[in-house]
């Protein structure tokens, strides 16, 4: 469900709010990009709130899956009956509140109910099933078109219907549920121990949200075959989704911080190689598309088994540490959204009239620019390792 509702919405929602109603490119990714404010203290607050126990996990999952449910039925589903513009905002303010509830309480319960040894094969479960949830929430518009002309209404309910399946079989699952404890209720900045490992996460992520958020355009202009998005973005989750026991395995005989420095570093090697691709390569940007899949799924799934291992080795609330954990996935898919459109349009790119400039400018902001912050997040990667190593070795002496 998670994958579901979460990174697909940054492909098709703006798109269909364009193609359906008008909004520029400029406009929803400025919106997108303003929302996050409201992250900054929602998800936090949300963390802190799952943190003293208000309420019983179980009420807390339903919650959360009514709001995205009634979310969900703003953005596809219902016609927009005020300004589309602020119905946009309004609807996808309810879809992600309840997305980041729902992160939040399914990777708290992995740190207070599977031990260390465990972690590898909840991790295999979990971002498989996200995987899965993303690959069939990407390619549903498409196939959805073939059998109505409205297949947007259709995704919506197959967003809905999803949701409510999920909920009710983890329904039983938070009774056992461990509830870490705080004494009292307070927010602000995160915890200077998890920083480093946000950062990571939010440099890590914006590649990927970048090029999820131009895929579409990227296909059908640089690529030239817009019919060929469907079954490339199939290829390209179906890829990472299988890759995830791979990666879980190398986790189990190797340090994870050095299996994810290796993906990393494929990552950015695919990136450039990518740039230098053009109209009619669509058979070369299949097979980019199959190992850049797999190194995703290395992504996904290794980097929060990282931070998990951290947090089991120290005494931050993990309901905490999981809700800035998830503000920093959405700044970064906010970021891709709310500059890299509006940078587009201002450096002429246009949908309706492209021209060749334009779609080098495209090539560039898909290719070229999430090489640039892969260096980053490789970087911080390094920073986290040699930190540790300095930590064991201080213990060891």
């Amino acid at each position: 469900m998670l994958g579901t509702v979460g990174l697909p919405i940054y492909l098709h929602a703006p798109k269909y709010f364009s193609d359906t109603y008008g909004v520029s490119l400029a406009s929803l990714g400025a919106i997108m990009f303003a929302l996050r404010v409201v992250d900054f203290v929602q998800d936090p607050l949300l963390g802190r709130l799952s943190t003293i126990g208000f309420l019983p996990r179980r009420l807390l999952s339903a919650g959360a899956g009514a709001i995205i449910i009634i979310g969900a039925l703003g953005l596809f589903i219902v016609t927009a009956p005020i300004n589309p513009t602020i119905w946009f905002a309004l609807s996808l303010i309810l879809l992600f509140t309840g997305y980041s509830l729902s992160v939040i309480l399914l990777y708290t319960h992995a740190v207070n109910n599977f031990a260390d040894k465990a972690q590898p094969i909840v991790a295999r479960w979990r971002e498989a099933g996200q995987l899965i949830g993303i690959c069939l929430s990407a390619i549903a518009p498409t196939l959805f078109t073939e059998i109505s002309h409205d297949p947007y209404t259709l995704f919506g309910g197959f967003l809905i219907s999803v949701t409510v399946v999920a909920i009710l079989l983890m329904h039983n699952i938070w009774s056992g549920e461990t509830v870490s404890t705080s004494e009292k209720f307070t927010l602000g900045v995160p915890e200077a121990r998890i920083r480093p490992y946000l950062i990571l996460a939010f440099v890590n992520a914006i590649p990927v949200a970048i090029t999820s958020t131009l895929f579409l355009f990227y296909v059908e202009y640089a690529i030239g075959s817009a019919t060929a998005s469907g079954p490339l973005l199939l290829l390209f989750f179906g890829a990472a989704a299988c890759s995830v026991p791979i990666w879980t395995e190398l986790a189990k005989k190797y340090e994870i911080e050095w299996v994810l420095g290796v993906a990393m570093l494929a990552s950015l090697i695919a990136f450039v190689v990518t740039f230098t691709l053009g109209a009619g390569d669509i058979v070369a940007f299949a097979i980019i598309c199959g190992i850049t899949g797999v190194l995703t799924g290395a992504d996904l799934t290794l980097l929060p088994m990282i931070f998990i291992k951290f947090l089991q080795r120290t005494d931050v609330p993990s309901e905490e540490a999981f809700g800035y954990w998830s503000l920093s996935s959405k700044l970064a898919l906010a970021l891709a959204v709310g500059l890299v459109l509006p940078g587009l349009e201002v450096s002429g790119f246009d949908p309706a009239s492209p021209t060749l400039l334009g779609i080098y400018h495209l090539s560039v902001a898909y290719a070229l620019v999430p090489s640039a912050l892969k260096v980053c997040a490789i970087y911080a990667l390094w920073r986290i390792t040699k930190r540790q190593s300095a930590s064991v070795q201080g213990l060891s002496r």
